[in-house]
């Protein structure tokens, strides 16, 4: 699994790891926490694009402030795996194993979209790792109602259909679908977007297939850990009301945050408002674990 991390982490034998830090994370300011000692957040990548480039537009911001772990999950980027396990639990052990061999110990984890439910799947497999979970257009468990209710709705015939376009307009159907805003790009972005953001397509297809769960089988875990539910209030994918009803089942410690004039790609069309946002919540965590420390 290829991981972008922090430069006193990089080297270790067994990871893949992106080298390079920006040359803004080089300034030192005064009574600016060592590295060592910053929060370690792992951020979560969705279906349609790879980690640093999900998280361009808020990697900047967080990079000083907190030790960034960015992974590739498996069939994007940079990472593979021989195992013909599909599942978004496999998904959320991989990252768990990467996180392990950099000596990553406690974190906050935040998932966009398909990286949302590798992230609950993550806090529910290893509570003592995933101190709290930040999730934004996304499910605990993509059940067979969820995903049938959702392809209709955007009249899609199929998950696959809608996330793996292999042509302009299926890719353009997918970003507009994806924003609150429409945005004008030429279509020579798309194409080069098509031909790099959209490998291993028979791995990714399998991926898709391993994510649907049967209603009968879908169960919602009890987390141990406090979840923010940071959203588009414009998301036509994973709507709002369907985070108010998420909120609901996941009781007391599950909070829901709307973000205006934003759709699903709301890191990306508001990312100020986001990164406020996550930034707030991260205050939030650790006053209420420096509360419960010194009870």
């Amino acid at each position: 699994m290829h991981v972008w991390a922090p430069k006193h982490h990089v080297g270790k034998k067994g990871t893949t790891i992106s080298p390079l830090e920006p040359t803004a994370a080089k300034k030192k300011k005064k009574n600016r926490k060592s590295p060592e000692s910053r929060p370690n957040v792992v951020l979560i990548h969705g279906f349609a694009a790879e980690g640093n480039v999900t998280w361009q537009f808020n990697f900047g911001v967080l990079v000083s402030r907190y030790n960034l772990y960015i992974p590739d999950l498996m069939f994007f980027g940079k990472s593979s795996t021989s195992s013909a396990d599909r599942s978004p639990d496999f998904q959320a052990e991989c990252v768990a194993g990467a996180l392990a061999r950099l000596g990553v110990a406690r974190c906050d984890v935040v998932g966009f979209s398909y990286g949302g439910m590798v992230a609950f799947k993550l806090a529910e497999a290893r509570p003592g790792l995933v101190r709290s979970l930040c999730v934004s257009g996304s499910v605990v468990a993509m059940t067979d109602a969820v995903n049938r209710e959702t392809m209709e709705r955007l009249g899609a015939g199929s998950s696959a259909e809608l996330l793996m376009p292999d042509t302009l307009k299926g890719l353009k159907a997918l970003l507009s679908v994806s924003m609150y805003r429409k945005m004008w790009f030429p279509d020579r972005f798309y194409k080069d977007y098509l031909k790099v953001m959209f490998t291993n397509r028979k791995e990714r297809m399998e991926l898709l297939q391993g994510l649907i769960t049967s209603n009968t089988d879908a169960k919602i875990p009890v987390f141990q850990q406090k979840i923010m539910l940071l959203w588009g209030e414009e998301d036509k994918i994973f709507d709002i009301e369907l985070a108010r009803k998420m909120k609901e089942q996941l009781g007391d410690n599950c909070f829901l945050y709307g973000i205006r004039k934003a759709g699903h790609l709301l890191h990306v069309e508001r990312p100020c408002a986001y990164n406020r946002q996550l930034q707030r919540w991260f205050a939030y965590v650790n006053s209420t674990e420096d509360h419960v420390q010194a009870r």
